[in-house]
């Protein structure tokens, strides 16, 4: 079955870093071969996002070749200085995303905004300017 509110887009970037939440502390930081479904979720929602809606992510497909890099980093400590500590990086990244929202139920108090035409022009054109807010592919460094 096909969706009335898909959107496709493509993002790409020179650095990707898709960690696993517990290693953001710090340390060594070590890539995901491939992005997570929340990233790509992030990353839609960085396009257009509305608390009237929820982005359902049903395809991405990786167009450039995996490959890594690993960076000598010297990140902050908390309680001052730094360290070295090796990160390693996809890079060279490309992906082409196929996403549609669904209503959110769990805002009843919204529901007058529930227009499926609107919300997707908004998504349509927000994909054709870059999205409203910054896209970062993982991590803050690593732009898209």
């Amino acid at each position: 079955m096909d969706k009335p509110n898909v959107i496709e887009y493509s993002v790409f970037g020179r650095y990707a870093l898709f960690t696993d939440p517990l290693s953001k502390t710090g340390g060594e930081k070590c890539s995901y071969q491939i992005p997570t479904y929340q990233a790509l979720k992030g990353i839609t929602e960085s396009i257009y996002w509305k608390p009237t809606i929820t982005w359902i992510i049903d395809e991405c497909r990786i167009m450039n070749l995996i490959q890594t890099e690993s960076k000598g980093i010297r990140p902050i400590k908390y309680r001052g200085g730094n360290d070295l500590s090796y990160y390693t990086y996809l890079r060279d990244v490309e992906y082409r995303v196929k996403a549609h929202f669904e209503w959110n139920e769990n805002r009843a108090d919204l529901k007058h905004d529930r227009n499926e035409n609107k919300h997707y022009d908004i998504a349509r054109r927000m994909v054709e300017r870059g999205g409203r807010r910054d896209i970062f592919l993982g991590a803050r460094e690593c732009q898209g």
